[in-house]
């Protein structure tokens, strides 16, 4: 009787609510909650009866399948995937970001409309570097009610998000295996050209640009003309005229993908239709140096692949793409592959003239005006000339010095007019006969809608080599820069 009126007294009652308000807060701080969630989930699923739905990486071309980087651009921006037992951990293009990615074979869960419905990442294809697939599984009684809109829920969210982050990617084709994850691997495009950073004609650049937002509203008109929608351009020039840094400058003004196609690792025709099978709409295909693939007549890829490639049946299977091509010559190519539809925009990259001589000055030194520009102006249309590239070089070793910069681009104009003025004279008979003759070729080729540069001389690089020792061991600071690499400037003219 004691005991019982002892349990009922107010301070005994006092410290069991004490005691019970400890053990809860003890419980909500361990995984025990979690565990009986994970129970009762799974107690009320043998109940229920489920549908499952597949989202496969590939389809059986091989080809990426777009909803399901949708679905996982989707999932990875969910909340859920912060609190699931593991997850993956990448870093971003950006610095400090951090991008969470589904694991394999992990367990996401999702709720639209009231429904609850689950996501997991499994494989379907056997080896180190098997295919993925997204398993959506919910109640059949739910299908009806939220699948399409989920889904339509899925796309709006995954379209936001790409708008917002806007990374453009390079992607590379991988040697040629059994498919287990398709033949290209892609890396953030981090170019930094841009249609302002490059040195080219402005009326030039003005028309390319129209050119390309043309293209871009031109859906309807092309399908009214029962064309695919997609225009291809040749950039030719010598190596350092910036053909390769106006590619990236084009990738960032449309804001596609680039897919740069290594002709060493295509083993025949039919695999370079099936790296095209593979690209995405939106997206540039770039295959550089075409003239040395056609003059030295690969084994492996045929003349007939090429021009399939072009403007093939194959090439019809997507659209909104731009294909870019490079050579450093187009005089000894087939006129076949520069014919309209194969090749709908040339442009040349020219050697340096004075225009985009200032324009590097500007750029690169930070000078639009000095005592010596008038005997560089008088230089270069004497004839002489360099490329953008070597140009570049010389500056961005002297930048602290922008009039050392200056005489040392003198002293190497001056080099290449002298070393080039022998050999000029030699031979003048026949450049004046090769010069009248490679006219005529493009007179007769009758190539129309393209934009076209005016052609300037040629000259030997490796003459210039001992000169740019030279200037090297005058600068104070010493730096090594690949000529062939340093492509982001160039100057041209309009072809009248």
């Amino acid at each position: 009787m004691l005991f019982i009126m002892n349990l009922s007294s107010p301070i005994l009652v006092f410290f069991i609510t004490i005691i019970v308000f400890l053990v809860l807060r003890f419980l909500s701080k361990t995984s025990f909650l979690h565990i009986l969630a994970r129970c009762w989930r799974s107690f009320e699923d043998k109940f229920c009866v489920y549908q499952i739905f597949k989202v496969p990486q590939f389809n059986d071309l091989f080809q990426e399948n777009q909803l399901y980087h949708k679905v996982s651009t989707y999932l990875t921006s969910l909340p859920a995937i912060e609190d699931s037992d593991f997850t993956n951990l990448f870093s971003g293009s950006k610095a400090n970001d951090i991008i969470l990615h589904l694991d394999k074979n992990q367990v996401i869960h999702d709720s639209f409309l009231g429904a609850r419905v689950q996501w997991s990442n499994e494989k379907y294809c056997e080896g180190n570097n098997g295919k993925r697939t997204l398993v959506l599984k919910l109640r059949k009684k739910d299908k009806r009610t939220i699948l399409r809109p989920y889904l339509q829920h899925i796309l709006s969210v995954a379209d936001q998000i790409k708008q917002k982050n806007e990374e453009i990617k390079l992607f590379m084709n991988l040697e040629k295996k059994p498919y287990e994850s398709g033949r290209w691997t892609s890396v953030p495009f981090t170019h930094p050209a841009t249609m302002d950073t490059v040195v080219m004609d402005g009326e030039l650049k003005s028309k390319v640009k129209a050119d390309l937002e043309l293209f871009l509203k031109s859906k309807q008109y092309y399908h009214r003309l029962g064309h695919v929608w997609k225009r291809s351009y040749l950039l030719y020039g010598a190596s350092g005229t910036g053909k390769s840094s106006f590619i990236a400058a084009m990738a960032r003004f449309l804001s596609f993908d680039v897919y740069d196609i290594d002709i060493s690792k295509v083993s025949d025709d039919s695999d370079l239709k099936m790296l095209l099978l593979q690209t995405t709409s939106r997206s540039m295909i770039v295959i550089e140096d075409l003239d040395r693939l056609l003059m030295e007549k690969s084994k492996d890829v045929s003349l007939s692949g090429v021009l399939n490639f072009m403007d093939g049946i194959v090439s019809c299977c997507g659209e909104e793409r731009v294909m870019v091509f490079t050579m450093n010559s187009k005089d000894q190519i087939d006129q076949s592959v520069l014919r309209p539809g194969r090749v709908d925009v040339h442009i040349q990259f020219p050697l340096c003239d004075f225009s985009a001589f200032k324009s590097l000055a500007n750029n690169y030194l930070g000078v639009k005006e000095h005592k010596l520009f008038s005997l560089v102006e008088e230089i270069l249309q004497g004839g002489s000339s360099l490329t953008p590239a070597e140009i570049g070089e010389i500056m961005i070793s002297n930048r602290n010095s922008p009039s050392r910069a200056l005489r040392l681009v003198i002293s190497a104009l001056q080099f290449q007019t002298s070393s080039g003025d022998a050999r000029r004279a030699s031979k003048v008979g026949q450049g004046m006969s090769e010069s009248g003759s490679a006219r005529s070729s493009r007179d007769e080729t009758g190539e129309t809608g393209g934009v076209f540069c005016q052609e300037s001389g040629a000259h030997t690089v490796k003459e210039l080599k001992k000169l740019y020792g030279l200037l090297r061991m005058g600068s104070r600071r010493k730096e090594s820069v690949d000529l062939s690499s340093s492509t982001e400037k160039q100057g041209s003219h309009q072809e009248a």
